[in-house]
């Protein structure tokens, strides 16, 4: 899961080397924390967060194939 939202996010901002992802997982939920540089904030969230949730919904996708619940947290710098 981390492997495919880090691939997914570098495909979207303008430095991909500042993309961080982590992955936690506790009582059967994974939690994607995603970091990226401070510029790229905007391409991420999108026009009224609609990249953002996006994401959201292809991790929670990606996730049900697994049968876990996933929860992408996008972290400020």
């Amino acid at each position: 899961m981390k492997d495919f939202l880090t691939w997914l996010i570098k495909a979207i901002v303008d430095n991909p080397e500042k993309v961080i992802v982590s992955e936690t997982e506790e009582n059967g939920q994974i939690i994607l924390k995603l970091s990226v540089a401070a510029e790229d904030m905007g391409k991420v969230i999108g026009k009224g967060g609609k990249i953002i949730k996006s994401i959201r919904h292809l991790a929670r996708v990606r996730g049900a194939k697994e049968e876990k619940r996933v929860n992408v947290v996008l972290l400020e710098q």
